[in-house]
């Protein structure tokens, strides 16, 4: 499995990445308690103009909206079952913002914490966080994401967790 992300790398020495999604996404008009994941299907142009504004400031990789993708998050918003299609929906608008730049733009697909405790400080056990990154990795990759990009834990387990379910999927992570 050939990591995107590592190839770009040694062709150019440095990388830019996208940042600031939420707190760009909240200048855009996003409201506090409300999942940017939904805006993929009820704002896909505002997801697209983001993208595409990083795109212009030079990021060589651009993050899906999907920070928040996994059923324990969707859960809070009762989007549990909409796993795939936001996932897949993210990673198809971010796809369609590269697939048009002049230079070669990396999709990662964001995987951002579930926000649940493991066993034995909480209640998911190790493999049903497996199972949930990995729901929500099959839609990034479907969508045209590249590599998982796991971002913003701090349990290890948890880590291991989202990297286990890329492998799983097979999408290189970082």
């Amino acid at each position: 499995m050939t990591n995107p992300i590592e190839a770009l790398l040694a062709e150019k020495g440095v990388l830019l990445a996208d940042g600031a999604t939420g707190t760009n996404l909240f200048a855009m008009g996003l409201e506090a308690g409300e999942a940017p994941e939904l805006l993929n299907e009820t704002a896909p142009d505002t997801i697209t103009s983001l993208h595409q504004n990083f795109v212009d400031a030079g990021a060589d990789i651009i993050l899906t909206n999907s920070f928040g993708g996994t059923r324990h998050r969707l859960k809070l918003h009762h989007a549990q079952d909409r796993v795939h299609a936001l996932n897949k929906r993210a990673a198809e608008i971010a796809r369609a913002v590269a697939d048009k730049a002049s230079r070669k733009v990396i999709v990662a697909g964001s995987v951002g914490p579930t926000g649940e405790l493991l066993v034995p400080l909480g209640a998911m056990t190790y493999d049903e966080a497996v199972d949930a990154f990995a729901e929500q990795i099959e839609g990034l990759k479907a969508g045209g994401a590249e590599v998982a990009w796991i971002e913003t834990m701090s349990a290890p387990d948890e880590i291991r967790a989202a990297a286990e379910a890329a492998i799983r999927v097979g999408l290189p992570y970082t």
